[in-house]
């Protein structure tokens, strides 16, 4: 995939980058897959505002992606490469021999007409889905469960992969896009691959409009409200609003936030960088 700048013809123009969207071969997505979406508006049932800087966008259709990948030992075909709204990575639509059609997190370098398989006894290639106990070593993958059967959790986002570094036991230890090595059980599916549209962070909106697009409002920074509105408002002239932190007080930038008894810190080898 590549980035196009346009040439500033209007001043929205100036400074956007975008996808060229060569990789997508159609914009028309398969009826049987699709779900209509309700808008809160970052509403909750009772009206009230859970979430700020959510509201209006251009109208969704969803897109249902098969996580799971329990079609096992069918074979299916790429029939085409689309563009998912809800999500940055691209998704691909297979045809299966037996007649059945699923959208899959499109893998890095997967092409219209490849074959795809998914179980034990798939060949670890582009695209194909198989336990982590039939993966070979120093494998790049995406698309990973965290529990066997869950449906893929982790690296699904746009160019984001792991990568497989050792098999202990009915563990095997992975080096996760954030930088944290951590143990999965080996009988969790991935998909071989990383994620596709990996020049998806290269993009820039060019003009605050194209981002309510997206569904997305103006967000106003805690030092220009008043003190009654964030901890760090307020002040004469332009203040610093003191140590960085939330709306509700917790402080940023260095304090964890992860809870100290989570059960599953024990398969946390190595924490992520800060």
């Amino acid at each position: 995939m590549a980035i196009k700048k346009l040439r500033p013809i209007t001043p929205g123009q100036r400074f956007m980058a975008r996808s060229t969207f060569d990789e997508v071969t159609t914009n028309r997505p398969e009826k049987s897959l699709t779900q209509s979406m309700n808008r809160t508006g970052g509403r909750n049932n009772t009206g009230k505002m859970t979430m700020r800087y959510i509201g209006g966008g251009h109208r969704k259709i969803y897109r249902v992606v098969d996580f799971k990948r329990d079609n096992t030992g069918v074979p299916g075909k790429v029939d085409s490469i689309q563009y998912d709204p809800n999500r940055s990575a691209y998704i691909a639509l297979i045809h299966y021999v037996d007649g059945d059609k699923r959208y899959i997190i499109a893998a890095n370098g997967l092409k219209v007409g490849q074959s795809v398989v998914s179980g034990a006894g798939a060949a670890p290639e582009v695209g194909n889905c198989l336990p982590l106990k039939e993966i070979p070593l120093g494998t790049v993958i995406h698309n990973i469960e965290l529990r066997p059967g869950q449906g893929a959790k982790m690296a699904r986002s746009a160019g984001a992969y792991a990568q497989l570094l050792a098999r202990d036991g009915k563990y095997a230890v992975l080096k996760m896009p954030s930088g944290e090595t951590r143990m999965v059980l080996t009988a969790c599916m991935a998909a071989i691959g990383a994620a596709s549209n990996p020049d998806f962070f290269q993009e820039k909106s060019g003009k605050a409009g194209r981002t309510r697009w997206f569904g997305i409002r103006p967000r106003v920074r805690g030092v220009a409200m008043n003190p009654v509105d964030h901890p760090m408002g307020g002040g004469e002239g332009r203040a610093s609003g003191g140590h960085p932190r939330s709306r509700k007080g917790l402080l940023a930038k260095g304090k964890k936030t992860r809870w100290k008894a989570n059960p599953t810190n024990k398969y946390i080898i190595e924490r992520r960088k800060k």
